[in-house]
């Protein structure tokens, strides 16, 4: 379970692949607090630690994960948003979070605004997934305010610290991004069309 709160950024240091996975080693200021086994955000999509380094760490993305995900995407030198998961004693800053990507995105607009910057990102609605005004959608893990949302596309405005601290400033028109829709509108969506 994670915020989508940010933790830190790290950096792609090797890509080796292995049949149908691909195994990233992620160099980042937090790796040498990490364990094996450990459940570790790289943005938003939840991965294991399976190896550690001095200063990096390493996790693997089956094939399944790259099918959904825009992992595969990564390439040497990649910033990566990263968390750890919420411990149970702590404030609850962005939203719940799991870590289980629904879908990626395009990003369709980016515009430097006075003081924030608007992204806006088309995704395919026919998955059933949903976006509303004033509520929560993760965006390459980083727990975001809707402003705009229309039934394949929403909006959201940008913060400098968040701007600073995260990989959305690398992320341009085109690109793809991971979003996870907030959990508790999947189940409202799930139960209405039941």
């Amino acid at each position: 379970m994670f915020t989508g709160i940010i933790e830190t950024l790290g950096e792609v240091s090797a890509i080796d692949r292995d049949q149908t996975n691909i195994h990233f080693t992620i160099k980042s200021p937090i790796s040498h607090e990490l364990k094996i086994d450990q459940s570790v955000a790289h943005n938003g999509v939840c991965l294991t630690v399976v190896a550690l380094q001095d200063e990096s760490h390493t996790v693997t993305a089956i094939d399944e994960t790259l099918n959904k995900t825009a992992l595969g995407q990564l390439k040497l030198g990649s910033k990566v948003n990263l968390e750890r998961c919420m411990q149970m004693n702590a404030r609850l800053d962005g939203h719940i979070v799991q870590g289980h990507v629904d879908q990626t995105a395009t990003c369709i607009k980016r515009e430097a605004l006075d003081g924030s910057w608007e992204y806006r990102f088309k995704y395919d609605a026919s998955l059933g997934n949903v976006t509303v005004e004033k509520g929560s959608a993760c965006v390459n893990g980083i727990s975001l305010t809707v402003v705009n949302a229309a039934v394949d596309e929403f909006s959201v405005f940008i913060i400098p610290y968040t701007f600073e601290h995260t990989n959305l400033q690398e992320v341009a028109v085109g690109d793809l991004v991971n979003l996870e829709f907030d959990i508790i509108g999947k189940y409202v969506a799930r139960l209405m069309n039941r």
